[in-house]
């Protein structure tokens, strides 16, 4: 699991039977302090995160296994859960709050 910021939303007026009422938003992968670590992408979210929110992702084909509408699909990237906060030495990641 990653964590991410949730930056945006993506709209599809058509898009795959398999993403059929999900919810796609733009993420901003993060390291454990809040800093940006890597390029923004995609993700269907299971946990109903919201812009604003520090969320756990999976990637790769595990992210496919979470898609509530069947495992088989073309999913990179699937938001898991939203996270209240980040501790350890030298953390200062800290979640939902929403914009």
């Amino acid at each position: 699991m990653k964590l991410a910021r949730v930056i945006g939303r993506v709209v599809c007026t058509r898009k795959m039977e398999c993403f059929e009422g999900l919810k796609l938003l733009l993420m901003q992968p993060v390291d454990e302090t809040g800093k940006d670590a890597g390029n923004a992408l995609v993700a269907f979210d299971t946990a109903r995160a919201g812009v604003g929110d520090l969320v756990i992702f999976e990637a790769g084909k595990e992210a496919a296994q979470a898609n509530p509408n069947g495992w088989f699909n073309p999913a990179d990237a699937a938001i898991i859960g939203v996270v209240d906060a980040v501790t350890g030495a030298g953390n200062t990641a800290s979640g939902a709050h929403r914009t």
